[in-house]
């Protein structure tokens, strides 16, 4: 049989991989998916993740329980060579290994674009996996309880002091969510007042939210505002150097919890290492029908969608424009990855993909949202449970919309959790600092 082999198992992989195990007959052809991780990532859940308002396993689609007929490698592509059709694959734990294959689905996602600012490598934390906003969560409960144990003065400043860095929908989002646990979470701490805490969000640009229009976005930054935070519009950041932060403004201070989503870049795999065709932004070269190639030329046997793609799209008014790398183009695009694929292999044309936009709805804490459509704006409640509606019905898997739903309705009468689990980060420092070592035996004795 023919080998499928899908790069990467995020939005477009899964989905691809997905809908052909479903459509594909028993003789056709054999689907591999590569990723390191065992699961897809339902990223618009991250915020909520942040905030408690969803567990960190519901917002994780396992791989090998929904993509029964694949056959899953737990590695990353360090290379495609697909004159040669073989792939190297770097596995969790072995040595590198090279892989056949005969068609190509390059779906390898992007990376967060980072910055050689001083500090940022070593004290920001990103915003695209499960571990990455659990990790963000802890911190901020546990900056709590240290700091309610702290009288007033810099260290407990520092240790109450947030700083996200990017104001597109990802950063807007989890910072608006983070910002409702803080003030959530000051109910329990009685020893610490509001002005304890500072919440920045920094953004190059002179707004933010740049899928909504100006004045939705001018609303959400003064909602923002309202409830304690400032925003730093038309700043950078110049260092974050052990903690302490300087903006192109001119303003510095101590954060503990830095966090960095300023935009995607293109992985290492495709800005420099495959022979297929890549743009000047590190994006693969794609057609219209998500065939690997240009209008006039056609790379057989290969495919790619979503980050990684430079997907012409057919639906602007802009002559050359590309879609935008979000999560409904990346689903749809992997859907029609699939179907088009299917078409090729049984000798029928493929359809190009041409998505009009369904709006932006985003999520601004517990209660609080903002959705548009093209002149259509709901802001507040109405807006909040649109945002909530619309992800429990896109997220795949029934057994995963029920979970998200119980963790929402149990939090409707109790409130959200507000239990720190740092400690899991180092499970065996327990152990260890409890075990009867020789050494404490022999003093004991």
């Amino acid at each position: 049989m023919r080998r499928i082999l899908v790069v990467g198992g995020g939005y477009a992989g899964f989905y691809a991989a997905w809908k052909l195990e479903k459509k594909l007959r028993r003789d056709e052809a054999e689907v591999v998916v590569v990723d390191p991780r065992p699961y897809m990532t339902y990223q618009p859940f991250l915020p909520e993740v942040l905030s408690g308002n969803v567990e960190a396993r519901h917002a994780a689609i396992s791989l090998r329980r929904n993509l029964r007929r694949t056959t899953l490698v737990a590695g990353a592509v360090t290379s495609i060579e697909h004159g040669r059709r073989v792939v190297t694959i770097h596995p969790v734990q072995g040595a590198e290994f090279e892989l056949a294959y005969d068609i190509i689905v390059v779906t390898a996602g992007a990376v967060t674009r980072t910055l050689a600012l001083p500090g940022v490598a070593e004290r920001a934390i990103g915003m695209k996996h499960v571990e990455e906003a659990v990790a963000i969560r802890d911190q901020l409960l546990t900056a709590f309880d240290r700091a309610s144990v702290l009288p007033p003065g810099p260290e407990r400043e520092r240790l109450l002091t947030v700083t996200f860095v990017g104001g597109g929908f990802a950063g807007v989002e989890g910072f608006a969510e983070l910002l409702s646990l803080a003030n959530g979470l000051r109910k329990s701490y009685p020893e610490l007042g509001p002005d304890d805490l500072a919440f920045h969000l920094v953004e190059a640009s002179h707004r933010i939210l740049p899928e909504v229009t100006d004045k939705p976005a001018a609303w959400v930054r003064s909602t923002l505002e309202r409830r304690g935070a400032r925003v730093h519009l038309g700043t950078t950041l110049v260092s974050a150097a052990d903690g302490h932060v300087v903006l192109s403004d001119g303003t510095t201070f101590e954060s503990d919890l830095i966090v960095w989503t300023a935009g995607n870049a293109a992985t290492r795999l495709i800005r420099g290492h495959t022979d297929l065709p890549v743009t000047a932004r590190g994006l693969v070269q794609v057609r219209a029908d998500l065939r690997v190639g240009t209008e006039t030329e056609i790379v057989p046997d290969a495919w790619a969608a979503g980050d990684d793609a430079a997907v012409p799209d057919l639906a602007s008014p802009v002559p050359g424009a590309f879609t935008v790398p979000n999560a409904q183009n990346a689903v749809r695009q992997g859907k029609l990855l699939a179907k088009n694929l299917l078409r090729s292999l049984r000798g029928r044309k493929p359809k190009n993909y041409v998505h009009h936009t369904l709006g932006a709805v985003a999520t601004l804490g517990l209660g609080r949202g903002i959705f548009q459509y093209k002149r259509i704006v709901v802001k507040g409640f109405l807006a909040w449970l649109m945002h909530r509606g619309y992800h429990v019905l896109a997220v795949p898997t029934w057994d995963r919309k029920v979970r998200v739903l119980s963790v929402w309705l149990a939090a409707a009468f109790y409130g959200r959790d507000i239990v720190s689990l740092a400690s899991v980060q180092r499970p065996r420092d327990a152990f260890v600092n409890e075990a009867d070592t020789p050494e404490l035996m022999s003093k004991s004795a």
